[in-house]
């Protein structure tokens, strides 16, 4: 028996591809030759943070040789900018997107407010230092506490009698817990390649949804989706913000048909700070009421989160409030602030990330209060189904998740009193914090054909932001054809291609994989009977139940010496190849049982007493996220997520000066993330599991997972090294001093 792709720790099928330089990315496809006689768009960008623009002088910039055209709301064609026909904009909970060039109006500091073209890069980067603009300016809202209007309509939950069980509780406390705005830096830094041939338009796009960025870019110009083409085979990181077309998509299309040449658009990286999005401020008050044995008796989740002015973004925050813990009285308000502000967008664990830092801080403090230990307080507190909706749970190994990471890390030798251990001048900590994120999936389609070598290639739409989709793919289709890796080729990233749910919600694996498994099993079972009904076959009269596929070759199970490869199967028909459609479409599961993925994240801190340094030591997480198609991709995104959450933990900030909404550290020297020397070791657990509940290829999503427990670990960590509870993020020297 062949060795099956799936469950084996395969290196990336497009690694060759990356590190020779040939995978080609959305500013590079110009140097790869699929377009030509390219055009440099620079994009300039608001220096207030509100009010409306009162002159723009361009004659400098115009002058220069090189420059085609400055473009802003004084000439700039008005746009349609219709109702989504298509898939929805999923950054958007409400609101009217941010139309570029059609008004005066400036709703944030770094808004787009013209774009210079010029023949050259250096040329349009010239132009655009040149041109002057006016401001009639107002001092921006920039603070949860200052807002710019009121809040939006609250998003309200609530369960049982919450005032009784307060009233009541041996043991109340109310923390609230600040999160920052944290911003995405993946190494690509966002572009677009745009080509108008007619009315038809061609995108090469940094994106994680070439059908969302096609629906909006048809919505923006009043065209039909099916005249656009949006191209993004590699994805060079994203974090979430490429799961929508920012304003610079559309800057690059009208610039385009402008000057009637293809146009890049290139951010730096000054520009992703307002051009792409950001996880949001957020504030979250949490009481949390038990009785003496720990077992909660109350939750109460206060929530006030930014957003636009101009569009309502939000995220999951309420989640895990409703169903991580045992608790039959649970009352949540979420607000969504608007300030002058670029709207927020999805970041690595969205929401989940966030509410995790309060409630499984307010756990170790609770647990700390009360003289339990952490793990044991959270144990007491697991529920039998889900406390939100009374559904059973498709798996929840959290149990074994813990009691695997306590035992790993020595858990039980640790003195829990805070300030106990000491390696030295260095404070030593241990903490703990549970992780969960729900499991997503959306409909997906995919086409596999079988050629006359006996080659495979299947075709969706989805992306791959640095996953591993092309492999993990080709390990399912391999599987499903028979075939070995090396026989099958796996595409993606073209809008013609079937279509697929955005690439991020760590949904990928279980919709596109499905989509994948059934129309792999679909074509294998067309060649099976192809086969079987042939007289020129050896396999002619059998049953199709009784035929395998191994490496390409057709044989009985019983018999494995009467067979015949796919090439010569094709080739007595007399066929150039097999093709067939196929896809996946989730039933009613979502509403039968409760899904998620869930983890146990240990982390191991260092304090210097004198200087308030804070060194990682070890990260752990334990995880529950069913079926493991390739353990060598899921250790890099555990590394990944592991890496982010400490980022988020000790180093992420992006600060604004009050004065004019400016982010005063927009730049990678100033906006800490981690390197190398931060992360000295980390490592993750997969149990070993499969969850057919949750879809097909019993898969939950571990994207997202990895990163969410472990901000709090890191700062429950902290506290029992230092007896410091720090409730803000990012941790630094100045609040441990």
């Amino acid at each position: 028996m062949t060795r099956p792709a799936a469950g084996a720790p395969l290196s990336r099928v497009d690694g060759w591809l990356k590190v020779t330089g040939q995978a080609a990315y959305a500013a590079e496809h110009d140097a790869h030759g699929a377009v030509r006689d390219v055009a440099h768009g620079v994009i300039v960008t608001s220096t207030a943070g509100r009010g409306r623009i009162n002159g723009i002088d361009t004659r400098a910039a115009g002058a220069l040789p090189g420059v085609l055209t400055v473009i802003s709301h004084l000439n700039a064609p008005k746009l349609p900018y219709q109702p989504f026909r298509g898939m929805p904009d999923p950054a958007a909970g409400g609101g009217e997107r941010l139309r570029v060039f059609q008004d005066d109006r400036v709703r944030f500091f770094g808004q787009p407010v013209a774009v210079v073209v010029a023949e050259t890069l250096e040329a349009a980067r010239h132009a655009a230092a040149l041109v002057r603009i006016g401001y009639d300016g107002e001092p921006p809202a920039t603070d949860l506490t200052s807002p710019a209007g009121p809040p939006n309509k609250p998003e309200n939950y609530q369960r049982g009698d919450v005032e009784t069980a307060l009233r009541q509780a041996h043991t109340r406390l109310t923390r609230t817990y600040r999160l920052p705005r944290e911003q995405h830096h993946p190494m690509e830094t966002h572009a677009t390649i745009a080509h108008w041939n007619g009315d038809r338009l061609t995108l090469w796009d940094k994106t994680q949804n070439v059908l969302n960025t096609r629906a909006d870019l048809a919505a923006v110009f009043g065209i039909p989706p099916e005249s656009i083409r949006v191209i993004s085979p590699f994805v060079g990181g994203a974090f979430g913000s490429a799961l929508r077309a920012w304003p610079h998509v559309t800057i690059a299309a009208l610039a385009a048909r402008q000057v009637r040449r293809p146009v890049k658009v290139v951010l730096t990286r000054e520009q992703m700070f307002t051009g792409t999005g950001h996880r949001p401020v957020t504030d979250y008050t949490l009481t949390l009421a038990a009785g003496q044995d720990g077992r909660l008796t109350a939750a109460v989740h206060d929530i006030s989160a930014a957003t636009s002015t101009y569009e309502d973004y939000r995220e999951s925050l309420t989640v895990q409030g409703r169903m991580l813990y045992a608790t039959s009285n649970v009352r949540q308000t979420y607000r969504s602030i608007p300030l002058d502000i670029s709207t927020p967008t999805y970041m690595r664990g969205p929401g989940a990330a966030t509410a995790a830092f309060a409630i499984e801080c307010a756990m170790d403090e609770l647990a700390h209060e009360l003289g339990i230990d952490p793990i044991d307080l959270r144990l007491r507190n697991e529920p039998g189904q889900d406390p939100s909706t009374g559904a059973p749970f498709s798996t929840r190994r959290l149990r074994e998740c813990l009691r695997i990471g306590s035992r790993t890390v020595g858990w039980g030798d640790r003195d829990p009193e805070p300030r106990s251990a000491h390696d030295g001048n260095w404070l030593l900590g241990t903490g703990v914090a549970v992780a969960s994120y729900h499991t997503l999936r959306a409909p997906a389609q995919a086409l596999a054909r079988i050629d006359a070598d006996g080659n495979a290639i299947v075709q969706c739409a989805t992306s791959d932001m640095g996953p591993g989709t092309y492999t993990s793919m080709t390990q399912v289709a391999a599987d499903a054809l028979g075939l070995p890796m090396a026989g099958v080729r796996f595409q993606l990233g073209d809008s013609t291609m079937p279509q697929s749910p955005p690439h991020g919600g760590s949904l990928t694996m279980a919709s596109v994989g499905s989509a994948v498994q059934d129309t792999c099993d679909k074509l294998r079972l067309q060649a099976i009977r192809l086969a079987v009904e042939d007289p020129g076959s050896p396999l002619h009269g059998a049953s199709a139940n009784d035929v395998a596929v191994e490496n390409g070759r057709l044989h009985l199970r019983d018999d494995p010496e009467r067979g015949e490869t796919y090439r010569q199967l094709l080739a007595r028909a007399d066929l150039s190849h097999l093709e067939t459609p196929g896809g996946y479409t989730p039933g009613d599961e979502v509403e039968r049982f409760s899904t998620h993925a869930y983890g146990a994240v240990f982390a191991q801190v260092a304090v210097d007493e004198s200087l308030g340094l804070v060194r990682i030591r070890r990260v752990l997480g334990v995880y529950d996220a069913g079926r493991v198609i390739n353990p060598k991709l899921a250790e890099s995104q555990a590394i990944g997520g592991m890496v982010g959450g400490i980022g988020m933990a000790l180093l992420e900030h992006a600060v604004t000066d009050p004065r004019d909404g400016r982010i005063v550290n927009a730049n990678l020297a100033d906006y800490l993330v981690p390197v190398n020397a931060d992360v000295p070791d980390v490592n993750a657990i997969y149990l070993r599991g499969d969850d057919r509940t949750a879809d097909p290829i019993g898969v939950k999503g571990l994207g997202e997972v990895v990163i969410v427990g472990v901000a709090p670990a890191i700062a429950n960590a902290v506290f029992h090294a230092t007896g410091r509870r720090i409730r803000s993020l990012p941790i630094t020297i100045e609040a441990l001093l």
